[in-house]
């Protein structure tokens, strides 16, 4: 999955480069919302399909929600602390962490808020949370507990780094990782748009 992404960055890249007009490539380009409805529509879909989210709704109350609200919270103190070491402007920070780990939309949501280079620096970013996501879930699963080894995940706790949480944590925790990544998953877009407003 992550070399995908990588080639297919690299590729758009080296297209955007050479100056070519592809017909249905220039189209996309030009109308990236359509890909975005495409996107939130999926999520929708993966939303939909977890039964067993709204029945632990049920069964966990309030506590569920301590997870992905937590996370969202580190995300954006760790990220206005980024802001300050590296001298960026702070609203440009928050846009960009707020993708929370998922590539494909921060990077389109953060081009249409803030700017095409503020949006690579948001697909680089999660890129590189999920990579490291999974490098670090076995370690923090075994240095601290199973429910901490959710954190780096992120949104990408429902789908791609799921398998390294079901390997490495138990039943329970994979239940919870579910719901925090739709939860995650639903927030990002809402996030990327409040602080663009807020900011932009």
């Amino acid at each position: 999955m992550v070399l995908i992404a990588v080639a297919a960055l690299a590729a758009g890249m080296i297209y955007g480069l050479s100056g070519a007009q592809i017909g249905p490539i220039s189209y996309l380009t030009e109308h990236s919302d359509y890909i975005l409805y495409v996107l939130m529509f999926s999520v929708g879909i993966s939303i939909g399909l977890n039964k067993a989210v709204f029945q632990n709704i049920k069964k966990y109350h309030i506590k569920i929600c301590i997870i992905p609200f937590g996370i969202v919270a580190g995300t954006l103190i760790g990220g206005l602390l980024c802001s300050l070491l590296m001298g960026q402007p702070p609203g440009e920070s928050l846009v960009i962490v707020s993708g929370l780990g998922w590539y494909s939309l921060s990077g389109i949501l953060v081009t249409q808020v803030v700017s095409a280079q503020a949006g690579t620096v948001a697909f680089l970013s999660s890129l590189m949370r999920e990579i490291l996501s999974f490098l670090s879930i076995p370690w923090v699963s075994r240095r601290f507990n199973y429910y901490t080894a959710i954190a780096p995940a992120a949104a990408t706790s429902e789908d791609t780094t799921l398998p390294m949480l079901i390997r490495h944590t138990n039943e329970e925790v994979v239940v919870m990782a579910v719901f925090n990544g739709v939860i995650c998953s639903a927030l990002v877009p809402v996030l990327i748009r409040f602080f663009g407003d807020l900011f932009f």
